[in-house]
């Protein structure tokens, strides 16, 4: 694997980056759809490619751990075999997990007690199962087993599991480091800087994860309902130590503005589930503000949903898909999810292009203004 920096911007720390893969290139900065159980919810594979251009999906280790298990993903050739999806994965270890379901599982310096929230079945993940599991799904960046610690969180709880979340990352590396992957082509392992809001901790655990000298490095513990300023702030602080030659994946982010803002921060790589849980409610994000397509208003507009995203957006009428809502066709969910993820692929390649014109810093604030307006 490789990762280059093309193109700097002179006002901010954004960049234009590229990732070289066995599996593909990824160019930064880049949002990653999110594929929890192997799939991306409401859109098929051939969407994501050809309208989406989506360049890099994430799988999530404890689902696909519970279905459809190892031993399935192991016969079939890891996961790009199964869901047949050929460009990069990424597969977060389960840490959110930790968070999430935290009325489920109890932590120990061992690692994590899980009970299984479909048939409450108990299980024990630990780094170095971490590290196992993820090599068998066959992720191309595997993430490293940390705790999400939730907001607020008080000081000393952050401190403690801090040191632990640096514990595991340790009992990580080596772990990943000793194992050879398992389907012949290269796997990357990434640190997740914590901390909660504390500048202190972050710094701290920044400077832990730089000196690992991994492939690139990601900041966890962010979007969990702390103040979007808060984020920014913690942001900034662990860009300004990680390694600038090495990619940045500011986990959980976000809205559009987040991401726009936080690309200004330096981050490269982006995921959330915001563009198809909205998607699913009818809530659009567009190329010209936000809209509710359930609403009365686009009952009789029969104008594209987004004349600038993807060809499914600029064939559809917003009156048609307000008529798929109402009605609960399936084809609705589907419809908005592309449009969505499209909406946000097609935002990080405006960003990429600005940043090579020189002109992100002074676009970003009007873009900003512009898509995150209700319609």
């Amino acid at each position: 694997m490789n990762f280059s920096i093309q193109y700097q911007d002179a006002q901010s720390n954004a960049r234009v980056g590229k990732i070289t893969t066995d599996h593909g290139t990824i160019e930064t900065p880049i949002f990653m759809p999110v594929g929890t159980q192997g799939a991306v919810k409401a859109v098929h594979f051939d969407e994501l490619h050809n309208d989406i251009q989506a360049q890099i999906i994430l799988g999530n280790t404890y689902h696909l751990y519970l279905r459809p298990g190892l031993e399935i993903l192991e016969k079939a050739g890891g996961l790009h075999q199964f869901n047949t999806w050929k460009k990069p994965i990424l597969t977060d270890s389960g840490g959110y997990q930790v968070y999430s379901l935290s009325h489920r599982r109890k932590i120990t310096e061992q690692g994590v007690t899980f009970q299984s929230h479909i048939d409450g079945s108990k299980h024990l993940f630990t780094p170095e199962g971490v590290m196992d599991i993820q090599c068998t799904i066959g992720a191309d960046f595997m993430m490293a087993f940390d705790e999400c610690t939730p907001y607020p969180c008080a000081y000393n709880y952050a401190k403690k599991s801090l040191k632990l979340t640096h514990d595991w990352l340790d009992r990580c590396i080596e772990r990943f480091d000793n194992t050879p992957a398992k389907y012949g082509y290269e796997q990357q392992l990434l640190p997740i800087v914590q901390g909660s809001v504390y500048k202190d901790l972050r710094i701290e655990s920044a400077e832990f994860i730089a000196s690992k000298n991994r492939f690139g490095n990601a900041i966890g513990g962010l979007a969990v309902g702390e103040p979007a300023e808060e984020m920014y702030a913690m942001t900034e602080v662990v860009t300004n130590i990680l390694p600038k030659d090495k990619p940045r994946y500011l986990m959980g982010v976000g809205t559009p503005a987040n991401i726009l803002e936080s690309i200004a921060l330096g981050i490269d790589m982006f995921d959330c589930v915001m563009p198809t849980r909205n998607a699913r409610h009818g809530l659009l994000f567009t190329s010209q503000g936000i809209i509710n397509i359930k609403n009365q208003k686009w009952k009789d507009d029969f104008s594209p949903i987004d004349s600038l995203t993807c060809p499914t957006s600029q064939v559809h009428s917003k009156a048609y898909l307000r008529h798929l809502f109402v009605t609960a066709e399936i084809l609705a969910m589907q419809i908005a999810s592309i449009q969505n993820l499209s909406f946000y692929l097609w935002l990080v390649n405006e960003a990429r292009e600005q940043i090579k014109a020189g002109t992100f810093s002074n676009w970003k604030a009007p873009m900003i203004q512009k898509i995150m307006q209700r319609l």
